[in-house]
């Protein structure tokens, strides 16, 4: 018998994430161990109507692929999922973690030209999703491994998650829409700034010019769950939009490798100096991978704060309330950055101790608390 919140999480994604109505499409790809959940969002999905196709992936052929493909193997298209988003109204990825160090031994270029070959994907997606074509969603399905990277047990594990998801209330999606209405009264106060200001005791100090950018509302309907407001830097203007130094406290994990205490020097909007205390060298890799890799695309504030510790996973830590994240890499169209790459990284900043953020030098945020009470203060 199916875990019961797997229905409610599943009809969430359907009716409030992707809004599917009757005899619109669907194009769902699923982790092989998010199962469960695919099972959920399928039958919601055909109850209610729609027309569904799904792809399940095996993550240990991309692992047998990495390992030994050619160049022109690794960077190839995959033609069935690049139609399931230029095509489909709708696009759900249930994603799952099985082991998320599978790919920390595979060479940094061969993880570049798995990112070359992604890119038409995440161009159709995000072209697409900017013309009103296509609405879209990622979520990630809770897994023993997954759990074992946060250092959770899986009940605890998947308990947070849905706590994340605000699935535990008894209106999931009343919550999320009063997040989108104090993130609303954030971006008022925002989209008419000039510059960011962004501090913190581990030594980052970083200026972003974001005048004429437009901030987005997310509020979960592209991520499940979500939390954050996010804009571009103006890569167009005199200063170049980004500069400074940002030294990350928290882990990341990018393509399943693991990189710590990373530094960055930006100077006329793009890195200047990047270093790392483990894996450097794909650090190095990836922002030198194209000629808009060493360029924000994103630039985003984390307001839930159900999520509070890191996970090791990027869907959930940058939403972490009090934190911010940058993305190296493809802009999002729709704030107005159109940097193109294949690479889209996003960073995690904790603000939490002795961190704030200014906005035209007002603070907006100081050890990881916002300074209205209109604005995202958690809920309990």
């Amino acid at each position: 018998m199916r875990d019961q919140r797997l229905d409610k999480w599943a009809e969430v994604l359907a009716t409030y994430s992707l809004d599917v109505k009757k005899n619109q499409t669907v194009f769902l790809l699923c982790d092989l161990n998010a199962l469960p959940l695919l099972e959920a969002v399928y039958e919601n999905l055909i109850l209610n109507g729609a027309k569904v196709e799904v792809l399940v992936l095996h993550k240990g052929l991309n692992e047998f692929l990495l390992k030994n493909g050619s160049d022109e193997q690794i960077s190839f298209t995959p033609v069935a999922r690049l139609a399931g988003v230029q095509t489909y109204d709708h696009y759900l990825f249930l994603g799952a973690v099985s082991n998320s160090k599978m790919l920390s031994k595979i060479p940094p270029k061969k993880q570049s030209l798995a990112s070359v070959g992604n890119k038409p994907i995440l161009d159709a997606i995000l072209g697409r999703f900017e013309k009103g074509q296509l609405r879209w969603c990622v979520t990630m399905y809770p897994t023993p491994a997954a759990a074992q990277d946060a250092e959770m047990g899986n009940i605890d594990f998947e308990n947070f998650i849905l706590n994340a998801g605000f699935l535990c209330d008894e209106s999931p999606v009343k919550s999320w829409k009063a997040l989108e209405k104090q993130q609303k009264s954030l971006i008022r106060f925002l989209e008419n700034k000039k510059e960011l200001r962004f501090q913190n005791r581990d030594g980052t100090d970083l200026r972003v010019n974001v005048e004429n950018m437009i901030w987005v509302n997310c509020c979960g309907r592209i991520n499940f769950p979500d939390g954050e407001v996010f804009t571009g830097p103006n890569l167009k203007s005199s200063d170049g939009g980004v500069n400074g130094v940002v030294r990350y406290s928290l882990p990341t994990v990018y393509r399943n490798v693991e990189i710590h205490d990373i530094e960055l020097i930006f100077e006329k909007g793009a890195v200047k100096h990047a270093k790392a205390s483990k894996n450097e060298d794909f650090l190095l890799e990836m922002i030198s991978q194209d000629p808009g890799a060493k360029f924000v695309g994103e630039i985003a504030i984390g307001t839930n704060y159900r999520i509070d510790t890191c996970v090791k996973d990027i869907l959930y830590d940058e939403k972490i309330g009090g934190t911010f994240h940058l993305a190296l890499g493809k802009g999002y169209p729709e704030t107005g950055n159109r940097n193109e790459s294949a690479l889209h990284w996003d960073m995690i900043f904790d603000m939490r101790k002795g961190g704030s953020i200014h906005a035209d030098g007002q603070l907006v945020s100081e050890n990881g608390k916002f300074v209205h009470p209109d604005w995202p203060q958690g809920y309990n």
